[in-house]
């Protein structure tokens, strides 16, 4: 059986050659095609990694897509990760092989990467007037009858501009329209009132189809359980009253999307009292940051600490980074900055020493500010740390985390890097 353009490009992944742009890999791999490397099977202590260097684990990302999974289905969610948290092709196509309806993207760049590597269902959790962009996915559409493509609208103006772009177009472009959380909250339409308006501007071009409703919970201002469950009230009644009222007359399924990763429980609860409509209806979950989870903002903020019933996400990350100074008993640094760690929610987090092969938790040392290339660590005067030893460190938030890095080492409990994962941002 042939192979389809996705999996091909997946594969050709594995032939890219290792060199100078991919920090923290081995020099002595440099020529080695990623296929190479990763047979090889390097312990990333003693394989000749050099510091920093940042590494999933394998264990921790399995642990997260199959809960993720069960959670979804177990809720009766069709679910679109959003894809922005690591742009990495290799993960989008393992979400998809644990159910993943499709993937969520947020600009066109995303979905030309989406698409090169084979992903058929694409979810654009943003408004998109660029006429460039648009003309390309209706180029698409056109050549691939199984692609499926939706996207917001919140305007009648950019509904307007949308049109005008896609005009001879050989399928219509799906879109939802999107309630605003709230004033002063993203984008979105603010009243019922001007969503009607919106819908109707769509049915009136000819190149769009209305097929749902969709928002962001997360931008609930001063969010809780009882204001995003009134949001999501809104949501859902704005969803049965364009069915009442006809507009989403010839679809084949409604959409009906929110869901970030801090409030997916919730999203649930509300979806589970959509009423029946006039077309089977598409409960679509987009949460993202689940797939590496982190040591900080979203550890603290994930709905499983509210229903731990359900489980629990692992923490996928830790970068590995070296002491390279020793000033004093209360100071050291080491060769990690912002060029390599999230910072923008919280500063790394240290979590364990390893010196000649043992590990021991990072007692009495903290990150209390990043440089571009160092990391600044108060550490208590008993603190038992020199230069040359490795740290390893946490991080908060998995959108920054992934950004910087370019081919991550997928590691084993015991260090033995089994792939890579090649970031596209």
């Amino acid at each position: 059986m042939a192979l389809d353009p996705g999996t091909d490009a997946l594969a050709r992944l594995a032939e890219e050659r290792v060199d100078h742009r991919f920090k923290g890999l081995p020099p002595d791999a440099d020529g080695l095609s990623v296929g190479e490397l990763a047979a090889q099977r390097r312990n990333l202590f003693t394989g000749g990694f050099s510091a920093p260097v940042l590494a999933l684990s394998a264990e921790r990302l399995d642990h997260n897509l199959r809960l993720m999974e069960t959670y979804a289905s177990r809720h009766g969610l069709a679910f679109a990760p959003h894809g922005k948290t690591s742009m990495a092709p290799r993960l989008f196509r393992r979400q998809i092989e644990h159910g993943a309806w499709g993937i969520t993207l947020a600009v066109p760049h995303q979905v030309r990467v989406a698409r090169a590597y084979g992903v058929q269902r694409v979810f654009l959790a943003n408004e998109l007037v660029d006429a460039a962009a648009l003309r390309w996915i209706a180029a698409e559409l056109a050549a691939d009858p199984s692609f499926s493509f939706v996207c917001y609208v919140d305007s009648v103006r950019g509904v307007e501009l949308m049109d005008a772009a896609l005009r001879g177009a050989a399928r219509p472009l799906d879109v939802v329209v999107e309630l605003a959380a709230g004033e002063g909250a993203r984008t979105g339409v603010r009243t019922e009132a001007e969503c009607a308006a919106v819908a109707d501007a769509v049915a009136a071009a000819p190149s769009l189809r209305l097929v749902g409703v969709a928002g962001y919970e997360g931008e609930v201002p001063g969010a809780d359980p009882e204001r995003v469950h009134a949001w999501l009230r809104r949501l859902v009644a704005l969803a049965v009253d364009f069915d009442k009222a006809g507009r989403f007359a010839g679809v084949t399924e409604i959409v009906v999307s929110a869901g970030g990763s801090a409030w997916f429980d919730a999203v649930a609860d509300a979806f589970a009292g959509i009423p029946e409509l006039s077309a089977p209806v598409l409960k679509l979950l987009r949460s993202g940051a689940y797939v590496s989870h982190d040591d900080g903002h979203y550890r603290k903020i994930t709905p499983f600490n509210r229903v731990p019933e359900e489980g629990a996400l692992e923490p996928a990350f830790r970068l590995w980074a070296q002491v390279v100074s020793r000033p004093s008993a209360e100071q050291a640094f080491v060769n990690a900055g912002k060029r390599d760690a999230a910072y923008d929610l919280d500063l790394p987090f240290a979590q364990v020493v390893r010196r000649d092969g043992v590990e021991r938790a990072a007692a009495g040392i903290e990150v209390t500010a990043l440089s571009d290339q160092h990391a600044w660590l108060r550490t208590e005067p008993d603190a038992d740390l020199e230069v040359g030893d490795w740290v390893g460190l946490g991080l908060s938030h998995p959108c920054t985390s992934f950004d910087k890095w370019q081919l991550i080492p997928l590691a084993e409990a015991d260090g033995t890097v089994v792939d890579y994962i090649r970031t596209f941002f």
